[in-house]
């Protein structure tokens, strides 16, 4: 009587979270999804992506040598101009090489591994970084080499910049629509990905920091009910 007692009260328990989960999902999705806006590309949409950048000090970005942040529990010591960067995840290390992948490292408490196992570990770091630096760093990246910038009509009357990249990271293709406070610095961007169901869900970009180095950069992201801090941010020359 106990244990059919105890199976109902599960039953009921599973079936009241799926439906919360059910429905947290249908408000999400009516509230935020959308199609993906028309933009127009030119000058003016270079023009607003430039004023971003000097509102970030894209030279001192362009100078700073180390950076180091953490993002959902992964920590990275990134060697920005030296090309490698140091990844730490639960029991696991991997030293990665971006000009040689060959030559990248990978460890289980502490212990060096080999073969499969550290292509394994190696791979998971490396598509860790592209994700989590993406969160660090994302508006540095719109003149980068197959990057399409489009000036968007906001509904308040204002301008935003959507940014599609073409090529490279983990997701080609993938679109973010990014709406700046009046001197350029980015307060959200609304996400077209592959990876994501709902199109044009939004993400705050906010408690800015400037770093040793004069570049600037999040302390959290906030999308919807969830908040992400960015850990220990660093910036050095």
């Amino acid at each position: 009587m106990v244990r059919r007692k105890f199976y109902k009260i599960m039953k009921w328990a599973i079936a009241t979270m799926l439906l919360v989960i059910v429905l947290t999902f249908g408000f999400i999705y009516l509230k935020y999804n959308q199609e993906l806006p028309a933009g127009k590309t030119g000058a003016e949409a270079d023009a607003l992506a430039s004023k971003m950048l000097e509102a970030l000090d894209y030279d001192s970005y362009t100078s700073t040598n180390y950076l180091e942040w953490s993002f959902r529990r992964n920590h990275y010591k990134w060697w920005k101009e030296a090309g490698y960067c140091e990844v730490n995840w639960k029991d696991y290390r991997a030293v990665l090489y971006f000009n040689s992948s060959k030559t990248s490292k990978a460890y289980v408490h502490n212990f060096e591994v080999f073969n499969d196992q550290a292509d394994e570990l190696i791979a998971k770091a490396t598509r860790m970084f592209y994700n989590d630096s993406f969160w660090l760093v994302a508006p540095y990246k719109v003149f980068d080499e197959g990057v399409k910038r489009q000036l968007v009509s906001l509904p308040d009357g204002s301008e935003g910049l959507l940014v599609t990249f073409t090529q490279g990271g983990s997701t080609p293709g993938d679109s973010y629509l990014w709406i700046m406070d009046k001197s350029g610095r980015p307060k959200e961007f609304q996400m077209w990905t592959s990876v994501i169901p709902v199109k044009g869900l939004p993400a705050t970009w906010e408690d800015w920091t400037k770093t040793q180095s004069g570049a600037w950069l999040p302390g959290k992201h906030r999308i919807v009910f969830l908040t992400t801090k960015m850990g220990q941010i660093k910036g050095t020359r």
